[in-house]
């Protein structure tokens, strides 16, 4: 199985930045899409970034500019950096690995969640 170790989450101000990361131990051969939800109490979750396996990115259109989501493949890592954040991304942030290639089986992944929030 698949171990998921999310981090980056915490409290920042309004304009200020966090990196969130996404790392998948264990025996993994490849990963489809990687990205990033998050949920709002009250409110659906909802796709934050992803990116495919060629590198192809979708950003939801509230956070166009200000965050980048990227990945690295020899370590199995997602990575959204958050900048110029603002108090309507404060949600809990969940990682989505899709596909996830392993000796016994392919396999979607989530994370546990991480909460952000931002607040002056």
């Amino acid at each position: 199985q698949v171990h998921l170790v999310e981090s980056g989450g915490g409290l920042v101000q309004p304009g200020g930045s966090l990196r969130l990361s996404c790392a998948a131990s264990g025996t993994v051969i490849s990963i489809g899409a990687m990205g990033w939800y998050r949920q709002a109490p009250g409110k659906r979750r909802e796709l934050v970034a992803a990116i495919s396996s060629d590198g192809s990115i979708n950003y939801a259109d509230s956070v166009k500019g200000r965050f980048t989501l990227s990945r690295d493949n020899t370590k199995n890592t997602v990575y959204l950096q958050m900048n110029n954040m603002k108090p309507e991304d404060t949600a809990v942030y969940y990682c989505d690995l899709d596909e996830v290639v392993t000796p016994i089986g392919i396999f979607p992944s989530w994370g546990r969640g991480t909460q952000v929030t931002v607040s002056s």
